[in-house]
């Protein structure tokens, strides 16, 4: 993996997206958080909470679009972009090094049917001295996520020979073309269907 910055202070900023302040997050913040646990309790605390309580949007059929931290508890869903917003908001409010991952995957399970962006999240365990990716999108039938130290466990597995990609680089922020889907949509399920990314 490839840091988009060497300064790791960065990848705890507070973004319009990554709202740690606000009275929602601090909220959840104040439930899911104590003093008493190691950093990387924290970390698996906050990504089994969104992988596990936020619905992903399209696994509901919701078609509310959220994009803020925020919104994405307040309403309780979103896709994958507003998924990672959530827990980068949680993470950094910990002074837990946090940033975006994306892959290009197959949108359905056919090439002819399309691709699109999947974000997830890199974290930095300063116990260990290094990155782990987490994904948590939301498991169910054939997606099995979880929190590892070790060996990846995501929710995909890209396929480069039909034309899948994992980008290697943690990005400081949220990709603009994935905020800007976010922006400019406002039914999730046309959204997801027809005008995710397909290349960063």
């Amino acid at each position: 993996m490839i840091c988009e910055s060497d300064q790791l202070e960065e990848y705890l900023l507070e973004l319009n997206e990554v709202n740690y302040s606000n009275p929602i997050v601090k909220e959840k913040i104040g439930e899911l958080f104590n003093s008493t646990q190691t950093e990387v309790e924290k970390a698996k605390v906050a990504f089994e909470y969104v992988r596990d309580e936020i619905s992903h949007s399209w696994d509901i059929q919701g078609k509310r679009v959220t994009c803020k931290a925020s919104d994405v508890l307040f309403y309780g869903e979103g896709i994958c972009y507003a998924k990672s917003n959530l827990l980068a908001s949680l993470l950094r409010s910990q002074r837990i090094p946090t940033g975006f991952c994306y892959q290009r995957l197959m949108l359905f399970d056919k090439p002819e049917k399309g691709y699109c962006i999947h974000a997830l999240n890199a974290v930095f365990l300063k116990s260990l001295n290094k990155w782990i990716r987490l994904d948590a999108r939301g498991n169910k039938k054939g997606i099995d996520a979880q929190f590892s130290l070790d060996d990846e466990r995501l929710a995909f597995t890209t396929l480069e020979e039909l034309d899948e990609k994992d980008y290697p680089t943690i990005y400081v922020k949220p990709h603009p073309k994935t905020l800007a889907v976010l922006e400019e949509q406002t039914d999730a399920i046309i959204m997801y269907k027809n005008y995710l990314p397909q290349h960063l």
